[in-house]
């Protein structure tokens, strides 16, 4: 099965890559290309103090890497225990950052061929967002190749359409993989079947005349501010209450090289405070959301409060279910007991979990002799100083 994913995987991105190559490149042919290019890649330092462009920029890592939606786990859990996921991170997100380049330029070239068709050199007024982008202005730019426009506009819907493939089996099989985990009697195509039937049942309404509102209302509400905060609470919850060494110790254990500094400073402080004041921020100032230029009744809006509210609630609602299970407990034991790992955390494999736990004794054994404060501990942790009985 992992085989077959990856080889699926490497026949789509090359799909996806040669479309855009040659989107590029037939782009870059049309009038006032290089002027839309150029817009795209010219530095406006001034907007690098605006909270909402990170909250752009976060929001558009998280869509483009699939963060926080299930899609990248449920891949993962089809490797060794002993993959070099490290190796994987940086392949895939610099590949990512390669691909989105390419599709900027792609991209604002066209928007450039647009501004000069329409006699207009402020390139910023005739960028659109969101669906308009590509189902409008691409497909009128496609229109004016003067090379084959029918084979580019052929190539074009192509490479919408596996992009969209792509990222829904993705999100689809960490849903599928939940599921059958729950309901292991069950076969697993009536799973699958039952989620796609669903999950296309309830997308119809998008393509109805009242469709993209819809669209608008629901990205609003359901995806970009959800990612932020589950974001938030992953990174917290794994570094804070799971604990960064502990962490740091999986991760060892696992490829057999200590993360450096950069890392642990990233995942325990930067990643959590940028991401939570990005989201402060950007929910103090938010603008009310339009489409077409007018304003959401209050109805749509009230709509999606109790989306997000609903998506949001989960963490504290199942937190609360597992604290109910250990009811009988005191306060603070039931607080520990429920935010602490199951019996059955680790390597599932015998070979690796007796591993695994030989080697977290000896690294509790190396703790209970520390003399240092925790505060003091922790700060040798981040930085990897050697403390009084060693490397941290």
């Amino acid at each position: 099965m992992k085989k077959g994913m990856q080889s699926r995987s490497s026949r789509k991105g090359h799909h996806r890559r040669w479309d855009r190559t040659a989107g590029l490149e037939a782009n870059v042919t049309l009038e006032g290309a290089g002027n839309g290019i150029l817009f795209f890649v010219t530095p406006q330092w001034s907007k690098l103090l605006e909270p909402t462009v990170w909250y752009a920029a976060v929001t558009q890592c998280f869509f483009s890497l699939s963060v926080c939606f299930g899609a990248i786990i449920t891949y993962s859990s089809h490797n060794d225990f002993k993959h070099n996921i490290y190796r994987d991170a940086m392949i895939v997100t610099s590949l990512d950052t390669l691909t989105s380049f390419m599709a900027g330029c792609t991209i604002f070239g066209i928007l450039g061929n647009l501004a000069h068709e329409m006699g207009m050199e402020d390139i910023d007024k005739v960028v659109k967002s969101g669906a308009g982008l590509a189902f409008i202005s691409y497909p009128d730019a496609i229109a004016k190749f003067n090379f084959l426009p029918q084979l580019f506009a052929v190539l074009f819907f192509v490479m919408m359409f596996v992009l969209g493939v792509g990222s829904i089996v993705g999100m689809v099989s960490g849903i599928i993989s939940s599921l059958k985990e729950k309901l292991p009697n069950v076969e697993i195509w009536k799973i699958v079947v039952s989620v796609c039937l669903m999950g296309f049942a309830v997308s119809t309404i998008y393509v109805t005349p009242g469709g993209q509102f819809l669209l608008a209302l629901v990205d609003y509400y359901g995806t970009s501010f959800v990612v932020f905060v589950l974001a938030f609470f992953e990174i917290t919850a794994l570094t804070w209450v799971y604990g960064i060494e502990n962490f740091l110790d999986d991760i060892e254990f696992m490829l057999d090289r200590k993360m450096s500094s950069y890392w642990r400073i990233c995942w325990f402080l930067v990643a959590p405070l940028i991401l939570i004041t990005i989201f402060i921020y950007t929910v103090a100032t938010l603008s009310p959301l339009e489409y077409g230029g007018r304003g959401y009744p209050t109805s749509a809006h009230v709509a999606g409060a109790v989306l997000l509210c609903f998506s949001v609630s989960q963490i504290p609602c199942w937190m609360l279910v597992e604290m109910l299970r250990n009811r009988n407990l005191p306060l603070l034991q039931n607080l520990k007991k429920s935010f602490s790992s199951t019996p059955q955390w680790g390597p599932r494999e015998n070979k690796y979990r007796n591993a695994w736990l030989r080697f977290k004794e000896e690294k509790e054994k190396e703790r209970s002799v520390r003399t240092e404060p925790k505060w003091l501990q922790l700060m040798y942790i981040l930085i990897r100083k050697n403390g009084a009985k060693g490397v941290y």
